[in-house]
């Protein structure tokens, strides 16, 4: 697997786009798929042999997505020994942009329906995105934390330099929702692209707390710690994916997507934090 921060633009020629319902059979079909049940089966059930599958396969992924797609990726590159995934990591927004520019790309796996809707709305889905999981937000603090915040109330204090995602990203858009459902005035040192930029200011103890995913508190370990959010956190965040409509490698990238929603990804997902229905 290869981890990029930006995929190159390339010029775009592409046919007139077929009808939304047209284009949403594909996906359909492989949904039903994974979701097919045998005898004693379950949903999500991948028993089907592998198929000898090849192609370079480009995965966008929100930053928050990074530790679980890369565990998805050497599942299926173990499955599909003729594939190699290269997955460009970072805010949802600035991926959707170069989408939209035209990046050559196969599968965009967002943070928030609102950021996938750019990508639609330019008719760059192949069929229609899939929410896979949610995800909720989280104080992150040093270990210990030593300026003992105890709720969101907390970072309005005077004095406590707070982190927040900028507002164009998933996790700004939610932590703006949140706080203002609260009625919580934060004033942050800093705004930053994503999700794992803020979190890494609380780790090298440039800020004392930032508002970030639940799931990246997790994946820090012991680098940091959390203070849940009480009613007023419950706001949460769906992520989608979708295949992109000039996928140079469409069925390697619907495989992969089948295997994102197996029972198997969903399993992978639960494990990290997310939530999975």
């Amino acid at each position: 697997m290869r981890v990029t921060g930006t995929v190159p633009r390339r010029s775009r020629t592409r046919p007139p786009r077929l009808p939304r319902a047209l284009l949403g059979l594909g996906l359909v079909t492989a949904l039903a798929l994974v979701g097919c049940t045998g005898a004693g089966g379950a949903p999500g059930d991948r028993s089907s042999p592998a198929g000898a599958l090849t192609g370079d396969v480009t995965v966008l992924a929100a930053a928050s997505l990074t530790g679980t797609v890369a565990e998805l990726v050497e599942a299926f590159e173990a499955e599909h020994p003729g594939t190699s995934v290269t997955v460009s990591s970072g805010g949802s927004s600035a991926l959707a942009q170069q989408v939209v520019a035209g990046a050559p790309a196969d599968l965009f796996l967002s943070a928030s329906s609102a950021t996938m809707a750019v990508v639609d709305d330019a008719d760059l889905v192949d069929g229609e995105p899939v929410t896979f999981a949610r995800n909720r937000l989280e104080i992150a603090v040093a270990p210990g934390d030593p300026e003992g915040v105890g709720d969101l109330a907390d970072l309005a204090r005077d004095g406590l330099a707070v982190a927040l995602c900028a507002e164009q990203v998933p996790c700004g858009a939610l932590a703006r929702t949140v706080l203002d459902d609260a009625g919580v005035a934060v004033t942050p040192v800093t705004l930053e692209p994503d999700v794992t930029s803020a979190l890494t200011k609380v780790r090298l103890g440039e800020v004392d707390a930032a508002l970030v995913y639940a799931t990246d508190v997790r994946a820090a370990g012991d680098a940091v710690a959390g203070v849940p959010l009480g009613d007023e956190g419950t706001a949460t965040t769906d992520y989608q994916a979708a295949l992109l409509a000039d996928a140079p490698s469409p069925a390697a990238a619907r495989a992969f997507l089948d295997l994102l929603l197996s029972r198997e990804g969903r399993q992978v997902l639960a494990d990290a934090g997310f939530v999975v229905d």
